[in-house]
């Protein structure tokens, strides 16, 4: 029975999974980044979620054991940018086999639709979660009308 791997030798596939390897340690693995233009890959601090109604624009950060006065948020037109920095108290002797909590400055910046008014910005920090609410300009809200 012919086959792909016998025509070629099975030589090849393992030739192909050792270049993408490599090229993972080069470039990051892409099977695990964006899965969109605006996106961002994974390990990105901090996850945020974006989702839309006619009114408004909500904006999810999850950015557990911030101190909420310690974040800067601006919007500028329809750019909302929040900056931060979050700090673990950790013994300075400690030796770690693993370390996945982020600790660090953050810089996220997060393209709006453009109907967004920035003078209408509401911010609340509960449980970990920074919930922003960007309300839609009046003036491009679908309007109904009524037919006489």
């Amino acid at each position: 029975m012919w086959s792909f791997r016998t025509r070629f030798g099975g030589d090849v596939f393992d030739q192909l999974e050792r270049m993408r390897r490599e090229m993972d340690q080069m470039f990051g693995d892409w099977s695990v980044g964006p899965t969109a233009i605006r996106s961002v890959g994974a390990g990105t601090y901090p996850q945020i979620n974006v989702g839309a109604s006619e009114e408004q624009v909500d904006v999810y950060v999850f950015a557990a054991g911030l101190d909420p006065k310690s974040l800067d948020i601006s919007m500028q037109q329809n750019l909302l940018t929040i900056t931060g920095e979050r700090k673990l108290d950790e013994p300075d002797n400690a030796d770690y086999y693993r370390k996945e909590r982020f600790t660090g400055s953050f810089r996220r910046a997060i393209g709006l639709p453009e109907d967004v008014d920035p003078d209408k910005v509401n911010a609340t920090y509960r449980d970990g979660v920074l919930h922003l609410v960007v309300l839609r300009r009046e003036a491009v809200k679908p309007r109904k009308i009524e037919v006489k």
